[in-house]
C-alpha cells in the first residue's frame, strides 16, 4: 500500500509500506480522507518542532476517515463496510493521568504520526491502517467523508472549551483564525457563547472565520486601531481564545481582557514574554489546552447530528499521488484552510 512518508525537512515521499494484520479487537480501515494539520506542516517544513526532531522516517497524518474492510475477534458494535472517524488517540488507560480521566496526558500515549517517542509512533496517511476498535467513531449517512475528517481538530477544540468553563453569555476575543481557531468559533458558537469577535493577519481566514459564525472581524495587519474600542474601561471580553501562538496578538488580546477574565492558550508558539504586571493586576487566569480524548466522540456526534457545518473550511482535497503538492498548499494560507488527501 502506499503511505505519506516524512524523512527530514522539505523531503516528503509517497512510499510503499506493508499492510498489518489485524488482531483481537482491531479493525482494517481503508483510509479514504486524511486533512493535513499544522504539526504535519511543522514535521514538513522544519523537521520537527521545539525540542521534538525526526530520528527516522515516519508515516504523517492523524485526522482520517475511512471505511471498515475486516474485523478481528471480540469486535462488537461495528461492521465491515462502515464508515468511520478514526481517533488518534491511543492512551494506556493505566497510568496515574489516565486513571484519573486526564488521559491526553498519557505517560504512555501513542499519537498517530508523532516523533515524541523512539521509535516514532507511525501516522495514518496510509491506504490501509490498523486501528483498535475504540478509535472508531461511525458516520452517518449523509455526512460526507471530508466532512468527518473534521473530527479531530475539531475535538482540539471541545476539549479547549472544556477548559474555558462554562461560555453561556460570555464575550469572546479568538486571536488568529487558522484552522484551529476557525473550528474554535464553531466550538464556541455550539456552546453558548453571546459574542466572538475574532482577529486575524489575513482577510481570506478573517472571511472563513465569518462563515464559522463569528460575530466581527478585524484585520490587525491593517486595521489595529479598531481594537482600541475593546480595552476602554479595563476590557472587554470575558474569555481570550489565542490561537496564533504570536506574542503581538496575546499582548494586544490581554488589553482587551476584563479583569478575572481567562486567557486560554491553544496556539503553539516559540518561547514568549508575558506582561507579568497586566496579568497580576487584572488578575488574569491562564490556562492551557492539550489535544483531547473523550471529546472526539463529541465531536463526531455534533457531525453526524449537523449541528456544526465544517465544509467551508474545506480548501481542497489532492489524489495521495500529489501529496507535496498538497502539503505546500497547506503552507500557504493567504490561500488555503484545510486540505485534504484522498487515499
Amino acid at each position: 500500500m502506499k503511505a505519506v512518508v516524512i524523512h527530514k525537512a522539505m523531503d516528503l515521499r509517497v512510499e510503499d509500506r506493508e499492510v498489518g494484520t489485524v488482531g483481537p479487537h482491531q479493525v482494517s480501515i481503508a483510509i479514504k480522507r486524511g486533512g493535513i494539520c499544522g504539526s504535519d506542516l511543522h514535521y514538513y517544513r522544519h523537521g520537527g518542532f521545539g525540542a521534538i526532531r525526526l530520528q527516522e522516517p515516519m508515516v504523517l497524518g492523524h485526522e482520517v476517515a475511512g471505511e471498515i474492510m475486516a474485523l478481528g475477534t471480540g469486535v462488537n458494535g461495528l461492521a465491515v463496510g462502515q464508515r468511520v472517524a478514526v481517533s488518534p488517540s491511543r492512551p494506556c488507560g493505566v497510568c496515574q493521568y489516565c486513571q484519573l480521566g486526564q488521559q491526553n496526558h498519557c505517560l504512555d500515549m501513542r499519537f498517530y504520526g508523532s516523533a515524541m517517542r523512539m521509535p516514532h509512533v507511525q501516522g495514518a496517511f496510509q491506504q490501509l491502517i490498523v486501528a483498535d476498535a475504540s478509535q472508531c467513531h461511525g458516520i452517518v449517512d449523509g455526512v460526507s467523508l471530508e466532512e468527518a475528517t473534521f473530527a479531530e481538530p475539531f475535538a482540539v477544540t471541545l476539549h479547549a472549551v472544556v477548559r474555558a468553563g462554562s461560555l453561556a453569555g460570555k464575550r469572546l476575543l479568538v486571536t488568529g483564525c487558522g484552522p484551529i481557531g476557525a473550528l474554535a468559533i464553531a466550538a464556541l458558537r455550539a456552546h453558548g457563547a453571546r459574542e466572538i469577535v475574532a482577529t486575524d493577519v489575513s482577510d481570506f481566514t478573517l472571511g472563513l472565520a465569518r462563515k464559522m459564525g463569528v460575530d466581527h472581524t478585524i484585520n490587525v495587519a491593517t486595521n489595529a486601531e479598531s481594537l482600541a474600542q475593546f480595552k476602554l474601561n479595563k476590557g472587554y471580553f470575558d474569555v481570550m481564545v489565542e490561537a496564533s501562538g504570536n506574542e503581538a496578538a496575546l499582548r494586544a488580546g490581554l488589553e482587551c481582557l476584563r479583569p478575572r477574565g481567562i486567557l486560554l492558550q491553544l496556539g503553539l508558539g516559540g518561547d514568549i514574554s508575558i506582561p507579568q504586571n497586566m496579568i497580576v493586576s487584572k488578575e488574569i487566569e491562564i490556562r492551557g489546552s492539550f489535544r483531547f480524548h473523550g471529546e472526539f466522540a463529541l465531536a463526531v456526534n455534533l457531525i453526524n447530528r449537523k449541528r456544526v457545518d465544517l465544509k467551508p473550511l474545506l480548501t481542497e482535497v489532492l489524489d495521495i499521488k500529489d501529496a507535496v503538492k498538497a502539503f505546500d498548499l497547506a503552507l500557504d494560507r493567504s490561500k488555503a484552510m484545510k486540505v485534504q488527501i484522498a487515499f
